[in-house]
């Protein structure tokens, strides 16, 4: 006996990466602001089309992105106005006031948001690690450049297997004002 099927057969598809790669806490009523509420591993340095993406994301969770504050170090072209789906936001640029690896993000209907920002260069397991530390239960009360450290602590990350060359990351050094290359 056999059967037919009008099915077609599978054809395999092109993958397509997923269009941002963020980690965000869980909501919690109990808890209080804490100092980072995720992670985020844009694709490049370049805000201007790297917050489009984030914004996809955000702006239905958390309401319209209006204004964000980054370390322009770490962004090396900035405007002051960046157009993202159809509104403005406008862009900070703090060098001394901003953990130099968040970026804050603030919305006038729903607040103010801090994520770790992790370099575009950094390997898959690094930002996965990374990710995941600051997305954690644990994350409450820590900066950013805190879980930075602690990678790099643990892991001994940047590693030049994970990282394509560049500045992987920035640090504070509590002896020094301002800001250290690591």
């Amino acid at each position: 006996m056999s059967a037919t099927t009008s099915h077609l057969p599978l054809r395999a598809a092109p993958f397509r990466a997923p269009t941002v790669r963020l980690a965000l806490r869980p909501e919690s009523p109990a808890r209080g602001h804490s100092d980072l509420d995720g992670a985020w591993w844009p694709r490049s340095r370049d805000l201007a089309s790297e917050l489009s993406t984030l914004a996809d994301v955000l702006d239905p969770l958390w309401g319209r992105i209006t204004r964000v504050a980054v370390d322009p170090r770490h962004w090396p072209s900035l405007s002051p106005r960046i157009s993202v789906n159809g509104h403005v936001v406008k862009v900070g640029r703090f060098t001394s006031e901003l953990d130099p690896n968040e970026i804050l993000l603030l919305s006038y209907t729903a607040g103010r948001w801090d994520l770790l920002v992790i370099p575009p260069e950094t390997g898959a397991s690094s930002a996965a690690r990374l990710m995941a530390a600051a997305s954690g239960d644990t994350a409450a009360h820590t900066t950013a450049t805190a879980v930075m450290t602690a990678e790099r602590g643990r892991h001994g990350w940047p590693d030049a297997a994970e990282v394509a060359g560049g500045d992987a990351f920035s640090t504070r050094d509590p002896d020094k004002q301002g800001v250290v290359g690591m």
